[in-house]
């Protein structure tokens, strides 16, 4: 793969929500630690997480215009199972910016409802990491 995501990233995801006056902080969907690995080429493993939590992540990478990334994420919280599938693309860089740093942006969506059914299977997120 021509583009290296293998590494420790800052993960943000934002809930997807139109209203400009809505306060930043309510956007907030998840935050944590993302892992990347390459195991084999064109292969994503690694492991997403934060205080509490830890999915451990499974999928694929391909080169293109963008190149994508798409994996899966799965842990046992709390006595339920969570599963969330990821598809990003890492930002090009531009020819004349100044300290940008490597960053991935996509969508996530919950494949499995958790909390009881309050946090449904379908819900769609935001997000990008940062490599630390």
């Amino acid at each position: 793969m021509a583009i290296s995501f293998s590494g420790i990233w800052s993960y943000r995801s934002l809930v997807n929500n139109p209203d400009l006056s809505a306060s930043f902080d309510s956007l907030r969907f998840g935050a944590g630690t993302l892992i990347l690995s390459e195991p084999a080429p064109g292969k994503i493993g690694g492991s997403l997480g934060g205080t509490g939590w830890s999915l451990s992540l499974d999928g694929a990478a391909t080169d293109g215009a963008p190149a994508t990334l798409k994996w899966q994420g799965r842990g046992m919280i709390d006595n339920e199972e969570w599963v969330y599938d990821y598809l990003g693309y890492p930002v090009p860089r531009w020819p004349n910016g100044v300290d940008q740093i490597d960053t991935i942006v996509g969508t996530v969506i919950r494949t499995v409802t958790h909390s009881n059914g309050q946090s449904p299977a379908g819900y769609t997120a935001t997000f990008y990491a940062v490599r630390v």
